[in-house]
């Protein structure tokens, strides 16, 4: 890779860093071609990107945004994995890779949401909360229960006399 060629790779990761919402950091030591790619087509159909990139440039690129602070855990062999979309996603991607017993492990090192640096712990965390779809859902089912609630407290009333007349009937043995 020669300098004109790293410039532009530092650029492109430079705004990609400024325009994501979650990033992670993570070891990929011991993983085979065949699980790289598995990650790679899982990460993009969890609307995400998998970097594989020298620390120097890494670091170079995250001069003056807020992924600066994970400088210390760019060390060694490192995957980015990011997204500017649902970061629940990313992380329940990410932690499935790494709780493989059967194959080498990803090894999560840090993360950043929102301009907040997470360890691997949080990482986890994250990827135990509902996606945005169980909450778009959660919040449709919300709004659908309110008003069927009120229809509800506005049939009672309807509903209770015409039980009451019913059970008048047959005490007068009607039918």
């Amino acid at each position: 890779m020669n300098r004109t060629e790293k410039t532009v790779k530092v650029d492109e990761l430079h705004k990609k860093f400024e325009d994501m919402t979650l990033l992670v950091v993570a070891d990929y030591q011991g993983f085979t071609v065949d699980q790289f790619t598995r990650l790679r087509v899982d990460l993009r159909a969890a609307n995400s990107e998998l970097h594989v990139v020298k620390n120097r440039l890494a670091r170079k690129a995250a001069e003056s945004t807020s992924v600066d602070i994970l400088g210390d855990s760019l060390r060694g062999p490192t995957a980015i994995a990011m997204t500017a979309g649902d970061p629940v996603a990313v992380a329940k991607v990410l932690v499935k890779y790494a709780a493989k017993k059967d194959e080498a492990p990803l090894r999560v090192r840090a993360g950043l949401l929102s301009g907040k640096r997470l360890d691997p712990k949080d990482v986890e965390a994250l990827a135990t909360l509902p996606g945005l779809p169980e909450l778009r859902a959660k919040f449709v089912g919300l709004l659908c229960a309110a008003p069927r609630n009120f229809l509800g407290v506005l049939q009672a009333p309807s509903r209770d006399m015409v039980g009451i007349l019913h059970a008048r009937g047959a005490a007068l043995g009607g039918e």
